[in-house]
């Protein structure tokens, strides 16, 4: 009898331990999102990287039923947000929107110094714009790139330009310099919102940033394009010539910006962000809104091929900076 009550008792246990177990796993597995995501953009507000993260946020919180909130963490070129995100829970509640910059070329500049690397502990959702950049003067500057260039020359060290430290514009402005023979101070930015006001306040003279960014100022003719980055000149600014024009071929980039997640988020969460994004993105006012605000929307096949692409550009990033052996104190 003491034997078949302690069966009972045991059976009525396991009952209510399997009970638990199984309401305990529906919790787990709610469907993604559950909750807010907060995307963090690695630089100040006003630059091309924070205009894409703006215009996507309030459409993926449309179609994903939850809240996604942008946070600009800028500083340190950016890797202040890449390690914010690299180190959160792999859960995809933290993104990242990464550029060029953040997820290229810092792994190379700042590997030592980082407590991350980007390419490592971060893994590709999708590319989301490649935008074209701009040489810039401010208002007391001669009207062409050769002119400004033999202005510069004629003052070796006293005019400056801006750029966020070992940035893409940092590093293109390194090597126009070296092949126009002119010698410019750098002041570090935190990101391209920067560059108006320190052209106009002739703190900066002669800049690299991007169109996107800019476009606005120039059109009213705050500052203005002497040259662009881009292969062919831009149907905005049909009188801006390009670099290679110009004769500095191979001297430019190109500013892509991506969504990126931590590394050993689940393929669910990752494959649900990129669906969504990616059809945010390819509608057709979507694409309309962006290209006329100078932010041709360029979109990737897969995930995979999206961390393949930041690969390569990390090659190429290694290869440019060791042949013009940029190094950072």
């Amino acid at each position: 009898m003491e034997s078949g009550n302690w069966i009972r008792r045991s059976c009525t246990a396991l009952s209510f331990a399997l009970v638990a177990s199984i309401t305990g796993t529906v919790a787990v597995a709610q469907p993604y999102p559950a909750k807010p995501i907060r995307v963090l953009v690695p630089f100040a507000p006003g630059g091309a990287t924070d205009i894409v993260g703006r215009v996507l946020a309030p459409k993926l919180s449309e179609r994903l039923g939850q809240q996604v909130v942008i946070d600009n963490r800028s500083g340190a070129a950016g890797n202040i947000a890449v390690e914010l995100v690299a180190t959160a829970q792999p859960d995809g509640y933290t993104l990242l929107i990464g550029n060029i910059s953040t997820n290229s070329i810092n792994p190379i500049l700042f590997g030592a110094k980082m407590r991350v690397n980007a390419v490592r502990d971060l893994t590709g959702i999708t590319l989301l714009a490649s935008i074209p950049n701009l040489i810039l003067v401010g208002p007391d500057l001669p009207g062409t790139l050769k002119e400004a260039i033999a202005y510069a020359k004629q003052r070796p060290g006293q005019l400056n330009y801006s750029a966020p430290l070992g940035s893409y514009s940092h590093l293109d402005m390194l090597a126009l310099q070296a092949a126009a023979g002119m010698k410019l101070v750098l002041l570090p930015s935190k990101g391209a919102g920067e560059t108006l006001p320190s052209l106009l306040r002739k703190e900066v003279h002669l800049t690299e940033s991007n169109v996107a960014s800019n476009i606005g100022p120039i059109r009213a003719g705050q500052i203005r394009a002497v040259a662009t980055t881009a292969a062919q000149r831009l149907q905005e600014l049909p009188d801006v010539p390009t670099l290679t024009e110009l004769g500095f071929t191979g001297i430019g980039s190109l500013n892509w910006n991506g969504l990126f997640a931590p590394a050993k988020t689940p393929k669910a969460a990752i494959d649900k962000l990129f669906a969504e994004t990616v059809a945010i993105m390819s509608d057709p006012e979507m694409q309309d809104f962006l290209v006329r605000r100078s932010i041709p929307p360029v979109l990737s096949k897969s995930p995979a091929e999206f961390n393949a692409y930041v690969v390569s550009e990390l090659k190429r990033w290694e290869k440019i900076i060791k042949d013009n052996n940029v190094k950072l104190d």
